[in-house]
């Protein structure tokens, strides 16, 4: 199984903040929407960098509350990890626990096309492992 076909079963959906747009504004869309990660989004075209939930919690820990009223671009992620459509979820898997990561952003011929998380990766594979043994039980019926 592939990327392309993870997005092509849960949409293409990106949800991005502005790198100037308060901490607090981008919490509470993660919170609205029910979500662990969100890009951050120059234009809504580039790129800038990622924000999660991880992001916030350290840097609550570090700065205190008075940390909400900064831009998301002094605590998002700026070095983000990619992937591309064709990427299996094998090798997808491998980076996001080798990285300790969550979310990973698709990206082909530099624009970003969806983003993919852990939950997206595990409700895949057990729709798969689902599917192979329904087929395994169908084949034993008929045998």
């Amino acid at each position: 199984m592939t990327v392309r076909a993870i997005l092509n079963s849960k949409g293409h959906e990106i949800l991005g903040v502005e790198p100037n747009a308060k901490l607090s504004t981008a919490i509470k869309l993660l919170a609205e929407r029910r979500i662990g990660a969100v890009l951050v989004m120059k234009d809504q075209q580039h790129m800038e960098g990622i924000l999660s939930e991880r992001d916030i919690v350290r840097v609550l820990g570090e700065r205190g509350a008075s940390v909400l009223d900064e831009p998301v671009s002094a605590v998002m992620t700026r070095k983000v990890v990619t992937c591309r459509e064709a990427d299996t979820v094998s090798t997808i898997m491998e980076v996001m626990t080798t990285g300790k990561f969550r979310h990973l952003p698709v990206v082909e011929n530099d624009i970003v096309v969806g983003l993919i998380s852990i939950g997206d990766v595990v409700k895949s594979r057990v729709q798969e492992f689902e599917r192979e043994q329904e087929a395994l039980h169908e084949y034993i019926k008929t045998a």
